[in-house]
């Protein structure tokens, strides 16, 4: 029978993509782990495997397509011996068998939380995973990881073609996110804004120009709102002195071999510092390295920092791993190679996705000071504004002296007062004496 190849979710958070390019024609042979296509998400291009076999019949959706909703057919394959032209008529618009899941190539085996850079929505609403009377909608390997993780699959919310459960899904509630409410349990209503045409009709007809969202600004504009919404948000401030950070700085990118054609082995930048800071700052305060979930609270062993990155349309947050274990040099080299392909949409999701805590940070624009929204599954952001001579009091004596303000945002269910009080004052001596980075 004709088998329907879907539109994959990529991300967890995945709702629509852009068929960019065919990979295959109409009429050729398919084979398991053949490439089909290039799907362009809100934050990467990414490759779509098949995981089945037999002749490209029906080519959908075309490419270039834009907005493709996430399990629409986009295209049809026949299978071996099957006539195309009855499998072309005899393709419907109906959820296919579970084996006709298409699969990003490089997919994490366990899809990390949304980014930073944009909190991501509330889990939309799926159907249940039971099916077809009292069969489960599984895939036989979610199944069995279930039973032997002591899931209840019957909970796990599926992010398969038509709300199926397979594995990552219980993979992710084993660390239990991705769980579904129970049934009496009823997500807050968000507000209602004004309408479009209540706002336009504030304006003089011809005095602007309506330009439409993109997927990134959509999707960044809906976490925002549901972020603040649902996340009880607590600021701290403080101004850290930086001479000793700089001059440091400035030491150690004089340090730097440098290669036949001159180039640096490394380059430093501050905000290299307040990644490393901040990641042996969440060692040394390991309560508020944390994630609230509803069962439990996560405690991390690590400290993967997300660091905000603007690109055309929004922003991704690319994530440094195990930054506390990391040198300085390597944590610039990385971002340097992470921010580079954030750019051009090259990123993998597991290097977007997740992490514990994040940077944002506008010190390069002359932002003196600022406050940055919370993106789940994280418990903190730190906002960092710009390092600027000020006078200051030392000693009875007002001098100049460089400093740099910094706003911890933290979820006052996980992070109270206290904690956060602590782990921004252990990031502050860190700052101030950058030497204990090295120890």
């Amino acid at each position: 029978m004709p088998i329907n190849i879907l539109m994959p979710a990529l991300s967890p958070t995945m709702e629509k993509g852009n068929l960019a390019k065919w990979l295959k024609k109409e009429g050729d042979k398919v084979a398991s782990g053949d490439v089909l296509a290039e799907i362009e998400t809100d934050k990467a291009t990414m490759e779509v495997e098949a995981v089945d076999e037999g002749i490209l019949a029906k080519i959908v959706v075309p490419e270039g397509t834009q907005d493709v909703a996430v399990n629409a057919v986009i295209a049809v394959l026949a299978g071996e011996g099957e006539d195309v032209k009855a499998a072309v008529a005899g393709a419907g618009q109906k959820a296919p068998p579970p084996k006709t899941e298409a699969k990003p190539v490089n997919a994490p085996t366990q899809p990390a939380a949304a980014p930073a850079s944009s909190p991501p929505r509330a889990a939309p609403a799926e159907p249940a995973p039971v099916a077809h009377g009292n069969r489960l909608f599984a895939s036989p390997l979610a199944k069995r990881l279930a039973k032997e993780s002591n899931v209840d699959i019957t909970r796990v919310q599926g992010s398969g073609p038509h709300g199926r459960v397979i594995a990552r899904d219980v993979e992710q509630a084993k660390s239990g996110g991705g769980l579904k409410a129970p049934a009496a349990a009823t997500a807050p209503a968000l507000a209602t804004p004004q309408s479009d045409d209540k706002i336009r009709a504030l304006f003089e007809p011809g005095s602007y120009e309506v330009i439409p969202h993109d997927n990134i600004r959509k999707i960044i504009a809906r976490r925002l709102v549901e972020a603040k919404q649902t996340i009880p948000h607590f600021y701290l401030t403080v101004d850290c002195l930086i001479g000793n950070l700089l001059a440091a700085r400035e030491e150690i990118n004089a340090s730097a071999p440098k290669d036949k054609e001159g180039k640096p082995a490394w380059k430093l930048s501050v905000n290299d510092f307040v990644i490393k800071a901040l990641a042996l700052a969440l060692q040394q305060v390991p309560d508020a390295n944390v994630t609230w979930t509803e069962g439990g609270m996560l405690k991390h062993k690590h400290s993967d920092v997300g660091v905000a990155v603007s690109i055309p349309g929004g922003l991704i947050t690319p994530i440094v791993r195990q930054a506390e274990t990391k040198t300085l040099a390597a944590i610039s080299n990385e971002m340097k190679d992470l921010a580079a392909r954030a750019r051009a949409k090259k990123l993998r999701p597991e290097e977007f996705q997740g992490g514990t805590t994040a940077v944002s940070n506008l010190g390069m624009y002359g932002i003196r000071e600022f406050a940055a929204v919370i993106n789940p599954p994280h418990a903190t952001i730190l906002a960092v504004g710009a390092g600027e001579e000020r006078a200051i009091a030392r000693n009875g004596k007002i001098e100049a002296a460089m400093v740099m303000t910094v706003t911890l945002s933290t979820d006052h269910r996980a992070v109270d007062g206290v904690l956060g009080a602590q782990l921004i004052g252990a990031f502050k001596a860190l700052i101030e004496n950058p030497v204990m980075m090295a120890v």
